[in-house]
């Protein structure tokens, strides 16, 4: 497999995953985007970052999108090439936004444009390879295909199909605090097992929520109730669990974005939202209010 090109560029969504109940198998795609944009060159990696991340991200070969462009053309038996990679990234890192799998995926997907065939980076190799880096699917899934997904894997590897939405069914609302949290101190935080009355709650829950997405959006608030995860995480984001509380007390179908802290309000108008954020935290100036709504598409190559 050779080179066929070599300026390729790539737009791709930030993400939500669990939504609730649907604790690493629901996510969505969300209309805030990173714009990745890449030489093929002989020289050596050259790695520069405007907007989020840009004080604290690597410009080498540890940077997470050179990172997964190399292991995109080592799958497809394409020769590595010297990398100028330019990233404007407007996805929050550590908020739980997706924004690792959203580098990953875009490396990906870089590769496959390299390459100028789609066959030897399919959608099914890209999912699987950004799942085996990122541990599971259900932020992947969305970044990659765009819309609400379910994903899950077996014993061949990563499976996704998006979900059909009720018009006007979703309009997401973003609560983004200030403060970060890393995806493994987040999980850290879980138990190992969990009472199987839990358990069968939740189950039920992620069931009733593809119904309300796909039918019934007025369900959202009960469809969108978990007691797998969110609730534990609390010691590592006390304000965001609390926020969620008060937020469903007031009908709001709110759940943690993701492993957080951000919080995700599936439907409801932002305007509404500032009082209860200012009621709840302890220095509201620390927390922003975005309604970036779905988005339909995943990742895309764009002209350079």
């Amino acid at each position: 497999m050779r080179i066929s090109t070599e300026r390729v560029a790539v737009r791709v969504p930030a993400t939500s995953a669990n939504l609730g109940p649907g604790f690493d198998a629901l996510g969505l795609a969300l209309a805030l985007h990173d714009d990745l944009e890449l030489e093929a060159t002989t020289g050596p990696v050259e790695v520069t970052v405007e907007g989020e991340g840009a004080k604290d991200v690597p410009t080498g070969e540890e940077h997470l999108v050179v990172r997964a462009l190399r292991r995109g053309l080592d799958h497809a038996g394409a020769p590595q090439v010297g990398v100028r990679l330019h990233c404007r990234n407007r996805i929050p890192h550590g908020r739980g936004l997706g924004s690792s799998a959203a580098a990953t995926v875009a490396g990906l997907m870089l590769a496959r444009q390299l390459l100028g065939d789609p066959e030897a980076l399919d959608d099914q190799s890209v999912l699987d390879l950004a799942t085996e880096m990122e541990g599971h699917p259900d932020n992947a899934a969305p970044a990659l295909l765009g819309g609400v997904v379910l994903s899950w894997t077996d014993r061949v590897g990563a499976r996704a199909v998006r979900l059909q939405v009720a018009p006007d069914g979703i309009d997401p609302v973003v609560l983004l605090p200030s403060a970060t949290l890393a995806t493994s101190s987040a999980r850290s935080l879980l138990p190992e097992t969990v009472p199987h009355a839990d358990a069968a709650f939740t189950a039920g829950r992620a069931a009733l929520l593809v119904h309300a997405l796909a039918t019934d959006p007025a369900l959202l608030l009960p469809a969108t109730e978990d007691r797998l995860h969110q609730d534990h995480r609390a010691p590592g984001m006390p304000q965001s669990v609390e926020l969620v509380r008060v937020l469903r007390s007031e009908g709001y179908p709110a759940v943690i974005s993701g492993a957080g802290p951000s919080v995700l309000v599936m439907a409801g108008g932002d305007g509404a939202l500032a009082p209860l954020v200012r009621r709840v935290v302890d220095d509201p100036t620390g927390w922003r209010i975005a309604r970036v709504g779905l988005s339909s598409n995943g990742a895309v190559p764009v002209v350079p």
